[in-house]
């Protein structure tokens, strides 16, 4: 029996319809949620983010999609590996040729084309950021180990650049086609070249510096502008910055993901801000100001006399800035009683409150119509 082959759309969470952009999105997403540096020592987290960057890499390439798609509803006619098993050979398949050259995007015998060198894997970062450099923006260092281009070779991985000859295998096509028996019949599929990797070239005399693979292991060291406004769901791509690709492909991206600590007082969502500020029983019946945190520095706010616990004030224009605008700063007074009284300040307390009649009170005035009419009967204040 074919082995059962892994949904890529249920691990990434979309449909068969999904576009690119869906793709992307929602590889994201879980790419944050699972990546290694946020799940330290979790093996579940981590085979799950295996997953994820699979699935990715075959959905989000068109020729890759489609032949998956066609595996996904034709099981048993993939076989696995096209270099598993089989031997190349040329000739006779008439409009068979045509329709596996329409499916696969190669082509069969004289017309064939020859592929283009494949792309470098991406490499993804975690920088950590402070909750205010978050908000304002800053500069950071980034290093990090990578596969780069040679540069004696330009990546090629032949000596001086130049140094090829056409494939013997493929004929410099950078395709080669297959046969297979399986329980549905004889099958062909059209496959990049183990020869050559696809480029239809052969390397004469290998590059001294690379060994003929077009890249060096080295370190990398630059510094990146962060922009003001990112958080912990934005993303920063540095094209070219990924790891090297054989035969002179094209690099892959560097992307940079953001893991940003805590403030002691504020808390973010998405461009407002928001904030609980303790205030005096006094100023809550007073009225006064009172000093609530910003981003650069405290900022002044009003308290009415009369000012409940719980409510909220709006600050506006002194949230996060970003390029689709500027948030708020919302504030949240919460009356701090005292825990603890002494016998004079307790019977202050009590002489106090008696001198005020029920009716000054609106909310206990609401309260005790309401017992009134439901139950027939006064209450004296509390």
């Amino acid at each position: 029996m074919p082995e059962q082959k892994k949904n890529y759309y249920e691990i990434l969470g979309v449909g068969r319809n999904a576009t690119q952009d869906e793709i992307k999105s929602a590889y994201r997403k879980l790419a944050l949620k699972y990546h290694p540096d946020r799940n330290p020592g979790d093996d579940a987290a981590a085979e799950k983010f295996k997953e994820v960057n699979e699935a990715h890499t075959v959905l989000s390439d068109e020729e890759k999609r489609k032949q998956y798609d066609f595996e996904l509803d034709h099981p048993g006619m993939s076989g696995g590996n096209p270099f598993s098993g089989g031997n190349p050979f040329s000739g006779g398949f008439g409009d068979f040729g045509d329709i596996f050259s329409s499916m696969f995007g190669g082509g069969f015998g004289g017309s064939a084309r020859q592929a283009a060198p494949s792309r470098g894997a991406n490499i993804e970062q975690t920088i950590r950021l402070s909750f205010l450099d978050a908000i304002k923006g800053c500069t950071k260092e980034i290093s990090y180990f990578r596969n780069e281009p040679c540069k004696s070779c330009g990546g090629t991985g032949a000596k001086g650049g130049t140094s090829f000859e056409k494939c013997g295998r493929c004929g410099g096509s950078g395709r080669v086609k297959y046969q297979q028996d399986t329980i549905f019949g004889r099958t062909i599929q059209v496959g990049v070249c183990p020869d050559c990797n696809g480029t239809g070239k052969k390397i004469i005399d290998k590059c001294p510096d690379c060994k003929g693979k077009g890249y060096v292991r080295s370190q990398t060291r630059f510094t990146v502008n962060i922009p003001a406004g990112v958080d912990s769901d934005s993303s920063l791509r540095k094209r070219g910055y990924g790891q090297a690709a054989q035969g002179g492909g094209e690099p892959g991206d560097l992307y940079l993901y953001f893991q940003i600590e805590p403030h002691r007082l504020l808390k973010r969502q998405d461009r407002d801000l928001y904030v609980t500020v303790p205030i005096s029983y006094r100023t809550a019946v007073l009225g006064g100001k009172i000093q609530v945190p910003g981003i650069d520095d405290t900022l002044e706010l009003t308290v009415p006399a009369g000012t409940a616990s719980g409510t909220r004030f709006c600050i506006r224009g002194k949230g996060v800035r970003t390029v689709n605008g500027t948030g708020n700063l919302y504030v949240d007074v919460q009356i701090d009683i005292p825990e603890k009284l002494s016998r004079e300040q307790a019977k202050k307390l009590s002489d106090f409150e008696d001198s005020i009649p029920l009716k000054s009170c609106d909310n206990m005035q609401r309260y005790a119509n309401n017992v009134s009419a439901l139950y027939g009967r006064n209450i004296e204040k509390q």
